[in-house]
C-alpha cells in the first residue's frame, strides 16, 4: 500500500500543468490548422494579400481573420508550408473554404516587374473551395491549400494579370482521440495517457467518462489513479491512431 501512495502521489506530482486537454473538448468541435504551400510557377514571386480564411462544415459556420503581412507562395514549395491560421470549428462534414483577398496588395513578378494582380472573386465572397471530409469531434485536423501558381495566373494583355487561383485542398487528420467510461463512479479517478515521456492528465466526469482530444497517434499506457480505499489500475498497450475515436469502454476500479 505503501509503494501505491507513493506512485500515486508521483503521477499527482507531473500536475494538470500538462492537461492541456479535457473532457469539455467533447462538445461538438475540432481543431483546424490552416496551411498554405505551393505548385511550381515560372515567375519570380507571387504575393497573396490574404484577408480571411471561412471554414464552412455542417455544424456551423467559422470567419478567421489572417494577420499577416503579403505573403509570397513561391518560398513555399517542395514541402515547405505556412501557417495562415489555427481555430476550433463546428465538427461534422466539412464543405467549404474560402480564401478571401484584400482588394490590395496582390502583385506577380515577371522578369523583375511588379504587376498588380486583378482578384475579383477574391475581393468578395472569397475564392470557394469544396472539400468533402469528415471532421471528428476532438480530432485535430490540418487543412493544406496547395496553390498552383503556373495555372493561377492569367495574362490578359497590355500587362495586365487576372489571379483566378486553382488550389487543391488536402485535409489531414493529425491526432486521434481516446476515450472511456470508469466504474465505479465513486473511485474519481485522475486518468493519464502516457507515451514515452509525454503524459496527459484528466479527470473523470460525473458519470464516469473519461476524454482525451488531439492526442497524438501512437501507443499509451493509461493509468487510473483513484480515490482511497480504490487501487491504481493500469491498461498497457492502447493504440490511438490519426483521425480515429479509440473507445476503451467500461474500466473497472477495484478495492
Amino acid at each position: 500500500m505503501k509503494k501505491l501512495i507513493l506512485f500515486a502521489v508521483a503521477i499527482a506530482s507531473l500536475g494538470f500543468a500538462s492537461c492541456t486537454k479535457n473532457n469539455s473538448d467533447s462538445s461538438g468541435t475540432t481543431h483546424v490548422t490552416v496551411k498554405l504551400t505551393d505548385a511550381p510557377g515560372s515567375y519570380d514571386a507571387v504575393i497573396l494579400n490574404i484577408k480571411q480564411v471561412v471554414i464552412i462544415s455542417a455544424g456551423g459556420q467559422k470567419v478567421i481573420d489572417v494577420n499577416a503581412s503579403p505573403i509570397d507562395i513561391l518560398h513555399f514549395r517542395q514541402g515547405r508550408d505556412t501557417v495562415l491560421a489555427g481555430v476550433d470549428v463546428p465538427a461534422g462534414k466539412l464543405q467549404e473554404v474560402r480564401l478571401v483577398l484584400n482588394s490590395t496588395g496582390n502583385r506577380v513578378v515577371i522578369g523583375g516587374v511588379s504587376y498588380d494582380l486583378n482578384t475579383p472573386s477574391g475581393q468578395t465572397s472569397g475564392v470557394k473551395l469544396k472539400v468533402q471530409d469528415d471532421l471528428v469531434a476532438g480530432v485535430a485536423y490540418t487543412l493544406m491549400l496547395d496553390f498552383d501558381a503556373a495555372q493561377s495566373i492569367v495574362a490578359t494583355g497590355s500587362g495586365k494579370y487576372n489571379l483566378k487561383p486553382v488550389i487543391r485542398t488536402i485535409p489531414q487528420a493529425v491526432s486521434g482521440v481516446l476515450t472511456g467510461v470508469v466504474t465505479p463512479v465513486a473511485s474519481y479517478p485522475r486518468v493519464y495517457a502516457i507515451m514515452g515521456t509525454d503524459t496527459v492528465g484528466t479527470v473523470a466526469d460525473a458519470t464516469g467518462k473519461f476524454y482525451f482530444p488531439g492526442l497524438s497517434a501512437g501507443i499509451y499506457k493509461v493509468n487510473f489513479v483513484p480515490v482511497s480505499p480504490y487501487a491504481l489500475k493500469t491498461i498497457d498497450n492502447v493504440t490511438v491512431i490519426n483521425g480515429a475515436v479509440k473507445d476503451m469502454g467500461t474500466v473497472t476500479i477495484t478495492q
